[in-house]
């Protein structure tokens, strides 16, 4: 379903990814693990069209792209969470909601429908509700990222990034969401998880691939198969050491 060959990006001398090979297959949630600084924001970035790669290729159901913003890879059939809640913090939560969602001419959904539509969209991924009517801003975080995990499933995308999406969320919501997500790759589709926290991995993931300094070091292993010291191991080798030891 989704595919990187050779996929690296440089800013000036710095290279944040160097030469990634991946292949994610559908409907599977797979992680992206890594410590801060080992390319998983810029994979993000890359797999969202925010940046253009500086070498190798990226292909959707084995077509390349070769057109790089956020609007080609969303009619693509992918939608991303970023790690940071990006709201219009003086627009409603429903307008928060469908920000992006209309054509240039035509709404694709009428606006007499979409707080209803909106309303059961969120109530199927979280326990906490909300005025919808709210300006964003002034909703708490866990109600904020709620809205933008909503904008991106009310596009009823195939491919879905998740960037730390559980990190603001109570019990009751993370549980939620991680039903909607097994939900999700169960009828197929194809979610990269991001997380550091390593519960999250190894209730939800069926995969694993691992980056370190900019490069893969495990690429699609099986979860199943590995522990979370293994994981750890191969994050930071020299931290991993170090708790195993209790140095």
């Amino acid at each position: 379903m989704l595919e990187v060959d050779d996929l690296s990006k440089t800013y000036g001398e710095t290279v944040a990814l160097d030469g990634a090979n991946l292949t994610f297959a559908p409907g599977a949630i797979h992680a992206i693990l890594g410590e801060n600084g080992s390319g998983k924001s810029t994979l993000v970035k890359l797999l969202s069209g925010v940046t253009p790669p500086s070498r190798g290729a990226i292909r959707v159901d084995g077509q390349p792209i070769n057109r790089f913003s956020p609007s080609v890879f969303q009619r693509l059939g992918l939608a991303t969470v970023f790690q940071e809640v990006l709201i219009a913090p003086d627009r409603s939560a429903l307008e928060n909601i469908f920000l992006g969602y209309d054509g240039l001419i035509q709404r694709r959904v009428p606006r007499a429908r979409r707080p209803g539509l909106a309303a059961d969209l969120l109530s199927s991924i979280a326990k906490t509700s909300f005025d919808l009517n709210t300006p964003a801003g002034r909703l708490p975080l866990a109600a904020r990222q709620l809205v933008v995990l909503a904008r991106a499933l009310v596009r009823r995308p195939r491919i879905l990034i998740l960037d730390e999406v559980t990190a603001a969320l109570d019990f009751a919501d993370r549980e939620s969401v991680f039903q909607t997500m097994e939900a999700f790759s169960r009828a197929g589709g194809l979610i990269l998880f991001i997380s550091h926290r390593m519960d999250e991995v190894v209730r939800l993931a069926h995969r694993v691939t691992i980056l370190r300094n900019g490069r893969v070091v495990a690429a699609a292993l099986e979860r199943a198969s590995l522990s979370p010291e293994q994981m750890l191991s191969l994050m930071a080798p020299a931290a991993a050491e170090e708790i195993i030891h209790g140095r």
